[in-house]
């Protein structure tokens, strides 16, 4: 009788579980249908497996107990201690990313480092005497080396200031290795770690989405490929009202509309408003798929992996900039941390004054300003903060530094840290939710999973100020299920792909200004960390609990005019905590992952100087100055005071060399002697023994206005110096970085832009 009782109790369990991941199939964890892909030898996988090993190595729970001072130990702790990278099929998830994700240059790189650490000549020089053997042939190649050894190989690279690019690739595996480890779930949305360092994922619905949990709000305009055939996909789209004839021998669909845009974030998602608003017959084209509240899981791993360009994954050639960027109908908006703040009076009178374009210090910017935070529901203050923004909060207040409520575009009650993976309650107004919904009762038609490839340019009538006339773009599916090309005519069209896709697409289009592509800013992060043991502090909850960004410090220069960094805090799953954070052993990493829920980060934000360039897809170059590393060094150093400040045992930054103190016994001198090692490095490629990894959510500029063709890459109109009909609205317009979360002043320059573009048409 027990033994039904405790299955059926166990049935309830599970039922309960599935039901409160009653999320999107792409969104769920899970066991895998079929085999990994990738192109790495067997030797090379076990290499691969033997570096995941020394990364994440099972360790004697001596240690831990040890450190524990003899505490009872949660038994979910002690399974922790004794996992290892290598389980749950880790190595192979990571070859199947690196090869679908990897750019070819890195693939060769990491592929030969992997061979070479399969031979026992290869492991010699990589690894010098650590692989010497007291047994015939007295060299071990790196699988048979001691786990202890092949652990100081990887603390050697990390330092080695030399062959570089070697540091790079361990770099790669390592983040690949411990996102996964700690981001992937079950078919529960379970991961084993996640009880012994304190996480939960968010599964529980509070009363205001039982209203929205089924709606689609844009299912009378939204054609999905993922659902769709080659015989369904034309009449789907003939269904919404679009003109469309099929070439059979070409494999192609013509469809005819009056305003195709590429894209459906902050820029396209408006432009789409108010163009279907004045007339027009608008197609929305978005290379990712399209979710609802009631489909967002907030499971880190299959999150990041739908939702974000590369998974997530996404680096500079050089790996010092770490890059997120949204792919999902909505775009950026959609997993965005919902930050609104409006462009700052010194950033619009620099473009006004010094680009002379007088959009910006016009009523018309104003204007759609205001009506851009009407639309989204903006509002100014957080009812209830999260842990971060508590101490973001009490460190500024206790040491007398000026600390704002940072306005949102979702209610003051909303207490929601995963809206990096989209909002479940559904609160948040992304452009899914706000402007394309506006578009489609209007008639807009959005496409999803289809990537354009190409704008239709020919030569433009002779006397015309633009040589060439744009005709509309060609584009390609993004699912497997569905092959037509898609050749879309339109009146005009909107490149509105991120300040990342704008320029790969424009340059594959055969456009040739100098500005595009260039010019490219990245908002550039470093993170201060401080721990925060629950026992001993007055401030509770865990990292991820509560809105993302509801707090923000603006750290001003000695004259106070200027604003040098603002000091916000981030969204932080286990997956992305354990990538971030500096490796130095075995045991220093799952101690440090141990304190995950109570460890505060602190993001320092610049308005960087210095200029990028993002000339084709997944390629992008950026080098900080000097006056954006003494920026973004004053701004750590006024994190980590603040950070003290609210109370923290132990405060450090994610330096490679693990850079930290404990505060607890350290007078002012000694704290102030650690403030002063706190610089902005290079990053792994740079020649130097500490070095960092930066972070960029926010990229712009690199398809900037300018008031001539050789000033900007499009008029202040938006239009494209060289294509007639082709404009751009989206983030790569703005002429210089911005310094605040940028999605107000994207959203309110695509509201004029498109205003102007509706005005073009009616000509």
């Amino acid at each position: 009788m027990f033994c039904l009782y405790s299955y059926c109790i166990q049935c309830i369990v599970l039922y309960t579980r599935i039901m409160k991941r009653e999320s999107h199939s792409l969104l769920r964890g899970g066991r895998r249908e079929g085999s990994y892909k990738h192109a790495f030898s067997s030797a090379e996988m076990e290499s691969l497996s033997s570096i995941c090993d020394a990364l994440l190595p099972p360790l004697q729970l001596e240690t831990l107990e040890k450190k524990e001072n003899n505490k009872p130990t949660s038994n979910f702790v002690k399974c922790f201690w004794k996992l290892s990278g290598s389980q749950f099929y880790v190595p192979d998830e990571i070859a199947e990313m690196l090869y679908k994700r990897a750019l070819p240059e890195a693939m060769i790189l990491l592929r030969m480092i992997l061979l070479m650490l399969a031979t026992k000549l290869g492991t010699l020089l990589l690894c010098g005497s650590l692989c010497f053997s007291g047994k015939w042939p007295f060299i071990n190649n790196f699988s048979n080396i001691s786990l202890d050894n092949r652990q100081k190989t990887l603390q050697k690279w990390f330092k080695h200031r030399f062959i570089t690019p070697i540091r790079l690739a361990f770099l790669y595996i390592k983040i690949m290795c411990l996102f996964v480890f700690f981001s992937r779930c079950d078919e529960n949305g379970e991961n084993p770690t996640w009880e012994a360092i304190g996480y939960k994922a968010e599964n529980d619905n509070d009363g205001n989405t039982n209203n929205i949990q089924k709606e689609r709000p844009l299912e009378k305009g939204i054609v999905e490929a993922i659902n769709e055939s080659n015989l369904s996909l034309p009449n789907s789209l003939a269904k919404k009202g679009l003109e469309v004839a099929i070439d059979a021998k070409n494999n192609i669909l013509k469809i005819k509309c009056d305003v195709v845009i590429v894209g459906s974030g902050c820029g396209g998602g408006v432009a789409a408003s108010i163009l279907a608003a004045s007339g027009q017959k608008v197609l929305v084209l978005e290379k990712g798929n399209y979710f609802t509240p009631s489909d967002y899981s907030s499971l880190e791993g299959p999150s990041m992996n739908e939702l974000y360009e590369y998974g997530g994954t996404f680096a500079s050639w050089d790996g010092n900039m770490a890059i997120l960027a949204g792919k999902t109908v909505g775009g950026g908006s959609a997993v965005n941390w919902a930050a609104c703040i409006r462009t700052p009076d010194y950033v619009v009178n620099e473009w006004a004054k010094d680009f002379n374009l007088s959009l910006f210090s016009s009523y018309e910017y104003v204007s759609a300003m205001d009506m851009v935070c009407k639309r989204i529901g903006v509002t100014d203050i957080c009812i209830e903060e999260g842990l971060q923004n508590q101490v973001l909060r009490k460190g500024c207040n206790n040491i007398g530094l000026q600390v704002d409520y940072v306005p949102r575009n979702s209610s003051e009650h909303h207490f929601c840290g995963s809206c990096n993976y989209g909002c479940r309650r559904g609160d948040k107004q992304g452009t899914e939710v706000t402007w394309l919904v506006d578009a489609v009762d209007h008639g807009a038609v959005i496409l999803s999973g289809y990537k354009a490839e190409r704008f239709i340019l020919e030569k433009n009538k002779e006397g015309c100020v633009r040589k060439k006339k744009c005709l509309g773009v060609i584009a390609n599916s993004s699912t497997k299920n569905v092959t037509w090309s898609l050749q879309i005519e339109a009146k005009v069209t909107i490149s509105a792909c991120g300040a990342l896709y704008t320029p790969p697409l424009m340059i594959s289009s055969r456009l040739k200004n100098k500005n595009i592509g260039r010019n490219l800013h990245l908002h550039p992060v470093l993170m201060a960390w401080g721990y925060f043991p629950d026992s001993i502090s007055d401030l509770k909850g865990k990292i991820y609990e509560g809105g993302i960004i509801t707090s923000l410090h603006k750290v001003l220069s000695e004259d106070s005019k200027k604003v040098k960094a603002i000091v916000e805090t981030p969204a932080m799953g286990p997956g992305t905590f354990s990538s971030l954070i500096p490796w130095q052993s075995g045991l220093d990493f799952k101690e440090r992952m141990l304190k995950y829920s109570r460890t505060v980060h602190l993001i320092t934000i610049i308005q960087d100087t210095a200029c990028g360039e993002v000339r084709a897809e997944g390629r992008v170059r950026y080098e900080l100055d000097e006056s954006d590393k003494e920026n973004i060094k004053d701004g750590l150093k006024q994190a980590l005071r603040i950070l003290i400040a609210a109370g923290a045992v132990e405060v450090g930054t994610h330096r490679s060399d693990g850079q930290r103190i404990k505060c607890n016994g350290t007078n002012e001198n000694e704290l102030e002697m650690f403030l002063e090692s706190v610089y902005a490095t290079g990053g792994p490629m740079s020649h130097e023994e500490k070095w960092s990894i930066y972070g960029s959510a926010h990229q712009m500029g690199s398809c900037r206005m300018g008031m001539t063709e050789k000033e900007g890459a499009v008029d202040e109109n938006g239009q494209s110096w060289e294509a007639e009909g082709l404009f751009v609205c989206d983030a790569s317009l703005l002429p210089t970085a911005i310094g605040v979360n940028p999605m107000i002043t994207i959203q309110s320059t695509a509201y004029c832009i498109a205003k102007r573009i509706a005005n073009f048409l009616t000509m």
